[in-house]
């Protein structure tokens, strides 16, 4: 019989304004083994293990780790205890060195300084032991986003992690990131260590996976042989209803140039050129994917396209009209919309209501006004009808932004955008942190901007949704164009991955042909 490493026994978490987290959750996970925990966004996942982590204090249960109770523990106790956390959010710090982040608050000494050599010998010992092959000599932020991740695994197993706790570890890996990343999961379950895996990417919990456990709306639904479970039931069991995992969609219809982007060139603040005369157009009738990993110059683009920098080279020419010349509103005024990489930051107001951020952007606009003044009635209608059409969870159209889920509130940006019916939709990340259900609904509702004519550019770290979505795609790499394909069916999910790395490269001129 398998010896149990965890039980979390009927956890409850209740927030201060009723909102009910998790509901009599059990989980147990068993020594060696890798388990998923998987659910809709905001089914109760992260506060079970920020609970865990002692993050959040709860109302009910308790928590036995390897024979001893962790209630009420802090996270330094947990992390003592055995239990190490890598967040999706790295928590690095991009100023100091591979072996400085390691070692950071647990510092060899050497007399009243720190062993630096020692530090450095027990990175390289983590590396070899663990087939993770970073240098400790290197400047995190000098690193790929890949070798990051690596590097959050030798700081949780410096600290003689018995469970990692990773949560959604591929998010912003290629494929090959990803096999490799799997190679080093499946060496750390032979030597014994236990791994929980938070993840929404239902074939890769297949591949890696022993056990999955299910949470819907803060409650259990179970746990289940991930060899035995198909794709279509892990869904099932995930939102209580069939969906479709692949998208039928009519072949396109491309119609004339709506967007041509010309030697685009644009610096940082930093200096640092992010767009290096960068060429593509996008057409009426056309989703244009565009793959990379994260900090190739997509987020900049988009942000560029739609006016956030100034200091931008080249052209942008929206119906042969420069928009480098336009502000944000008489881009949006053009008729392009933008869902932004980062929600919270560029996407939605917190601190205010789901209402005022669904009539953000056209709040002067006629359909709003009776009699040239603001209509609360006609803001009360629109709103309820568009967290209907967009099954937003919430009380009502008052309730605040910040108190929403993060899928709920990436439902709110999507509504925004979607319902001012624009003939360019920017999506850049559109359902990044969003459950299978909300996945669905919001590829459903592209394709339907498609076919009514409309263009979409679509960036996305999920090469799965680039190649179920698009028409064509076009790969970024050091700020530059590194492939373009015009039938997105004659390019692998492997072959994009080599082209995202860097190791194979078209010429600049392709996406413009």
């Amino acid at each position: 019989m398998e010896k149990e490493i965890l039980k979390m026994n009927q956890i409850t978490k209740i927030y201060g304004n009723g909102v009910i987290a998790n509901k009599d959750v059990s989980l147990t996970v068993n020594h060696g083994e890798i388990h998923a925990l998987m659910g809709e966004n905001g089914a109760g996942k992260s506060t079970l293990m920020k609970i865990l982590f002692g993050f959040e204090d709860k109302n009910e249960g308790e928590i036995i780790f390897d024979g001893q109770h962790l209630d009420g523990k802090k996270p330094a106790e947990i992390i003592e205890a055995g239990i190490g956390m890598v967040h999706q959010h790295f928590m690095l710090v991009e100023s100091l060195r591979v072996y400085e982040n390691v070692i950071l608050g647990m510092e060899p000494k050497k007399g009243l300084s720190t062993d630096k050599q020692k530090a450095i010998e027990l990175v390289k010992e983590l590396s070899e032991k663990y087939n993770l092959k970073v240098d400790p000599m290197a400047k995190v932020s000098d690193i790929s986003v890949g070798l990051k991740q690596k590097v959050e695994l030798i700081k949780v197993l410096a600290r003689n992690a018995k469970l990692l706790i990773l949560d959604e570890p591929t998010a912003v890996l290629t494929p090959q990131e990803t096999e490799e990343l799997f190679e080093q999961l499946l060496l750390l379950k032979q030597s014994g260590h236990t791994i929980i895996f938070i993840s929404h990417k239902i074939r890769e919990v297949k591949q890696i996976c022993d056990r999955i456990t299910v949470l819907r709306r803060g409650r259990l639904v179970g746990t289940m042989d991930a060899a035995n479970a198909t794709e279509e039931e892990i869904s099932k069991f995930m939102v209580g209803r069939d969906v479709i995992l692949k998208m039928n969609k009519q072949p396109a219809s491309f119609g004339e140039t709506l967007l041509k982007v010309e030697n685009l060139s644009f610096e940082n603040k930093d200096k640092k050129k992010v767009l290096n005369y960068v060429n593509f157009e996008v057409k009426r009738g056309q989703i244009l994917g565009i793959a990379g990993v994260e900090g190739n110059g997509q987020n900049e683009l988009a942000e560029c396209i739609f006016g956030f920098h100034k200091g931008v080279e080249g052209k942008i020419l929206f119906e042969g009209k420069n928009l480098l010349d336009e502000t944000i509103m008489g881009i949006r005024e053009s008729g392009v919309s933008y869902i932004p990489e980062d929600r919270l930051t560029t996407g939605v107001a917190t601190k205010v209501s789901i209402w005022e951020n669904l009539v953000a952007d056209r709040i002067d606009k006629k359909e709003l006004r009776e009699k040239n003044l603001l209509s609360q009635k006609k803001i009360k209608d629109m709103s309820q009808q568009l967290i209907k059409d967009y099954t937003i969870l919430c009380r009502n159209e008052n309730q605040e932004v910040g108190m929403l889920s993060g899928g709920n509130m990436q439902k709110v940006v999507v509504a925004r955008e979607f319902s001012a019916n624009p003939d360019l939709l920017i999506a850049n990340q559109p359902t990044r942190g969003i459950d299978v259900g909300a996945n669905e609904f919001i590829w459903k509702r592209i394709i339907e901007l498609r076919d009514q004519g409309k263009a979409i550019m679509l960036i996305s770290a999920d090469l799965n949704e680039v190649l179920e979505l698009s028409d064509s795609i076009m790969v970024m790499c050091d700020g530059e164009v590194a492939g373009y394909f015009e039938d997105s069916k004659e390019v692998s999910e492997y072959e994009l991955g080599l082209y995202m790395l860097g190791l194979k490269k078209q010429g600049q001129e392709v996406a413009a042909e």
